[in-house]
């Protein structure tokens, strides 16, 4: 075997750039959001035990001194209790110096889990879940089609955090379109931030990728992006409406177009001082042909 085994594109969340990426599912079991298109080209399914076991080996042979692993692809939590222990008992086994081992989920695939398998999954080494909220604004999770209300995503994120693994909150500005709707999404995505209280919150922008729904949609007339300055006055309300114990709020993804890496609670009166600045002073933003991944 000259390498590990991987299928179609891979995608990883930029904290996990120094992980092994241990692929252990492809694609993802919901694959219906509006606005991804990551997994268009993959139909959903658990690897088989003989080639994750084979990758494992690969890894413990080859990357003896890396420190993490990340399970990709869309939402590995999704795989059934027995078959995860497995896969966490066996880098655990092959791979003692893994100190921490991500990956993402869904709802779906957290509401699966009872707390109690939650935190045997905690035990083995599994230290943080990245998780994808978009929004908290009902309407908006129905018209992207995430397939949960904002009452059960704030449960799921609830879940892995009394379970006592780190999570990190993914949310998109832009998804409402402009307007009104823009500032209720903003808003009622602080508010299931607040309610969650995730160690990390990421902020994307909305981008177009060929053949999603969302982008049809913009082609078609039928959706509006926001311009530069409209994300800026959402991302203000966002983090305004955003109460977190403790923790990180980072708006520093390739997509966005003012970074932020904001302490929490210490640095939100600064960071929407800087935001306000930004909005009088009409200061410069990251020009669109600098954004992306």
């Amino acid at each position: 075997m000259d390498g590990m085994h991987y299928e179609g594109m891979i995608i990883r969340p930029p904290s996990e750039a120094d992980s092994i990426l241990l692929q252990v599912t492809l694609g993802c079991s919901h694959n219906k959001c509006a606005f991804c298109g990551a997994y268009k080209e993959k139909r959903f399914a658990i690897k088989d035990d003989s080639t994750i076991d084979a990758d494992i080996d690969y890894a413990s042979k080859n990357l003896p001194f890396m420190r993490r692993v990340f399970l990709i692809d869309g939402d590995a939590l999704i795989i059934p209790q027995p078959r995860l222990v497995r896969i966490l008992e066996r880098i655990r086994e092959k791979m003692p110096r893994v100190q921490r081992i991500g990956i993402y989920a869904n709802a779906k695939g957290i509401l699966r889990k009872t707390p109690e398998e939650l935190a045997v999954l905690r035990d083995l080494g599994l230290g943080i879940v990245y998780f994808g909220l978009e929004s908290g604004d009902a309407e908006v999770l129905r018209d992207m089609k995430k397939g949960h209300t904002p009452e059960r995503m704030i449960e799921a994120g609830r879940r892995i955090r009394e379970a006592d693994m780190k999570l990190s909150v993914m949310v998109i500005l832009g998804l409402a379109g402009p307007g009104r709707r823009s500032l209720e999404h903003a808003k009622a995505t602080g508010e299931a931030l607040t309610a969650i209280d995730p160690n990390y919150v990421g902020v994307l922008t909305l981008m177009l990728y060929p053949n999603t729904e969302v982008t049809n949609r913009v082609q078609a007339g039928e959706f509006k992006l926001l311009s530069p300055r409209e994300m800026l006055q959402e991302l203000r309300e966002m983090l305004f409406h955003t109460n977190m114990t403790r923790g990180l709020f980072f708006a520093n993804h390739a997509s966005n177009y003012l970074p932020l890496r904001v302490k929490m609670p210490a640095d939100k009166a600064k960071a929407l001082e800087s935001i306000d600045s930004a909005l009088e002073s009409n200061a410069p933003l990251k020009p669109e042909w600098m954004r992306g991944f």
